[in-house]
């Protein structure tokens, strides 16, 4: 087995060793992940993080040691805190790194780091106030970052910078945590699930107080939510049809 870790900002994942091939997800600056197959230029990867798995082009990560990995597994994630921060690599150049980067490596990278960071296990309070810092962040399918994310995706970084792990799609999310049979027993910060017509969970947002949702439809916004699902305010009508709410701490 061989094992890799992201070393520049925001690198795509893809469904197949492709460029063209469609992003699934991101991997952010300091994740890292096991290396299952090589194919030409490209390897299929597990993150560490999620398990997800994907398709990366080799010349946008480094090889680390399994003693560096497994190392990496056992520390509690130091994340960068604010939208967008900044390394110094060894050659002396600026790189922006995003809200919610992996800075457990950094000296090993030979890299420095100066802003805001994060790191072991907030309240549930605070979900929602990470929630806010996305807010107006455009849409993007399988975006993770400040510059471009998805409804799963959002869901799972705000969790992540409050120390907790939930899955990276909207389905798998919806697998975890303990149903709840009415809106009024719901918290801020326990996340709501929406399906499809053919009943499949497409859709995942965050829970507000007084029937408010923080998700992802067109940028991060903040719409009313009911027994019936979310109701957009400037579309006045229903956009997302309610499927469960999930409390997951």
């Amino acid at each position: 087995m061989q094992y890799g870790i992201c070393h520049l900002s925001i690198v795509p994942i893809r469904i197949s060793p492709s460029h063209q091939s469609e992003m699934v997800s991101q991997v952010l600056y300091g994740e890292h992940f096991k290396i299952l197959e090589e194919r030409g230029k490209w390897s299929r990867i597990r993150l560490a993080f999620d398990e997800s798995e994907a398709w990366i082009s080799n010349k946008q990560h480094l090889r680390i040691e399994e003693e560096e990995y497994n190392s990496l597994l056992g520390q509690d994630l130091i994340l960068s805190a604010d939208l967008l921060s900044y390394v110094v690599n060894k050659q002396g150049h600026l790189m922006a790194v995003p809200l919610g980067s992996s800075l457990n490596f950094v000296q090993k990278l030979q890299h420095s780091f100066e802003g805001e960071i994060s790191s072991g296990i907030s309240n549930k309070e605070k979900l929602v106030h990470s929630a806010l810092l996305y807010l107006n962040c455009p849409y993007c399918w399988g975006g993770k970052s400040p510059l471009g994310i998805d409804a799963s995706g959002f869901t799972q970084m705000v969790y992540k910078l409050n120390g907790h792990r939930i899955k990276r799609t909207s389905e798998d999310q919806a697998r975890q945590g303990l149903a709840l049979s009415f809106i009024e027993e719901s918290e801020p910060g326990d996340l709501a699930f929406f399906d499809n017509n053919e009943g499949i969970i497409d859709h995942v947002g965050i829970m507000m107080q007084d029937n408010y949702i923080i998700h992802v439809d067109g940028m991060v916004r903040i719409d009313r939510i009911d027994h019936s699902g979310i109701f957009n305010v400037d579309l006045k009508r229903h956009t997302h049809k309610l499927r469960v709410i999930k409390k997951i701490i």
